[in-house]
């Protein structure tokens, strides 16, 4: 049976007693880079809900189901999970609704009062953070994501073959790169911590949390880590779907560096030494990303993604040539358009 079908009845299941006879909806809400889909349940009171399709094939709920409830713990408003099925892949969960961040970040009057409750929710999550519970955010992990990066972007993507001097500056580059990851304190860490993924939830909403701030609902935390304390703040203000002038991005992040400080997060006392790291935390994460984006489009047949690469790449320029260590990196990315334009390169 497809699994659209299967996921009728199991919703019917879960729903028609309280509501015999009635009519139960279902649309499409939304996609994701992974395998997962997620359903509206439109319900004849007027309520919704979301259903979350993860085919056990391909994806795993129980990360889902464990993360949810740390940061709810942590007092941050994730979905409430209503019912679950782990052997055929359904949640049932509360709608945090349909408005993300980056569609209210367009109205960008709207940005120190969203991003200040990013910036708290962040410290909560943070402040929660205890080691041995989530996986490890370690050298073999941070150093496979970077491989992400020659592999996708500059071999598949580009079509480039790399010889010795190039391989030599990309790891010369990430032994840099990753030596200020792993020094850096360890915390709770989302792994996708921007404007896609933070929901704007209205206050008087039936699925915001009793006693919880409604701003952010927060999603797509499955993968959720114990590593580096800046991952998350410079994947919400370096994101790769909206960007900001510098001047505004410091005043974002000083904001965070100020209240994390004050509640007691292992932060450095200079905040020029914590700007650096979380640009170098920044480097790992854009390369990251123009692999990840460039494997979406070639291996899994999404192209949307392609359009969002220059915005990841200015960002990995600007720290590339900002830092002498990773002058050289910078270079490289610059012959590397170079080659770009004279190749003709076009989608």
């Amino acid at each position: 049976m497809p699994r659209t079908a299967l996921l009728r009845d199991w919703i019917h299941e879960m729903l028609s007693p309280r509501f015999p006879g009635q009519e139960i909806g279902l649309e499409p809400a939304s996609a994701d880079a992974s395998f997962r889909r997620y359903f509206r349940v439109s319900l004849p009171d007027g309520g919704t809900r979301i259903v979350m399709d993860a085919p056990p094939d391909k994806e795993d709920c129980r990360p889902f189901l464990k993360v949810a409830s740390l940061f709810g713990a942590a007092g941050v408003h994730v979905p409430e999970v209503l019912a679950q099925d782990l052997e055929q892949g359904f949640l049932l969960l509360s709608d945090l609704g349909g408005t993300t961040y980056l569609n209210a970040l367009q109205d960008r009057t709207t940005a120190p009062r969203l991003y200040g409750d990013a910036n708290s929710a962040l410290v909560a999550i943070q402040l929660a953070s205890r080691p041995g519970v989530l996986a490890n955010y370690d050298r073999r992990l941070l150093d496979h994501e970077l491989a992400l990066f020659p592999d996708w972007y500059l071999i598949r993507h580009l079509g480039l073959t790399l010889d010795e001097q190039t391989k030599q500056t990309l790891q010369t580059a990430f032994a840099a790169i990753l030596a200020n990851n792993l020094g850096q304190a360890q915390v709770f860490v989302h792994r996708d911590y921007h404007s896609r993924n933070l929901m704007l939830v209205d206050g008087d909403s039936s699925s915001a949390s009793a006693g919880f701030p409604a701003n952010p609902g927060i999603l797509d935390f499955q993968d959720a880590v114990y590593g580096p304390l800046t991952y998350d703040l410079v994947s919400l203000y370096r994101d790769a779907y909206i960007d900001w002038p510098e001047d505004q991005e410091l005043d974002f992040v000083i904001r965070y560096w100020e209240a994390a400080r004050r509640a007691g997060l292992p932060m450095p006392a200079d905040f020029h030494d914590f700007y650096r790291d979380y640009e170098w935390m920044g480097a790992q994460r854009q390369l990251k990303v123009l692999g990840i984006f460039a494997r979406l489009c070639h291996r899994d047949g999404k192209t949307d993604y392609l359009g969002d690469m220059p915005r990841v790449l200015g960002y990995l320029l600007r720290t590339c040539q900002r830092y002498h260590e990773l002058r050289p990196l910078a270079r490289l990315l610059d012959r590397i358009e170079n080659r770009q334009v004279d190749l003709g390169y076009t989608f």
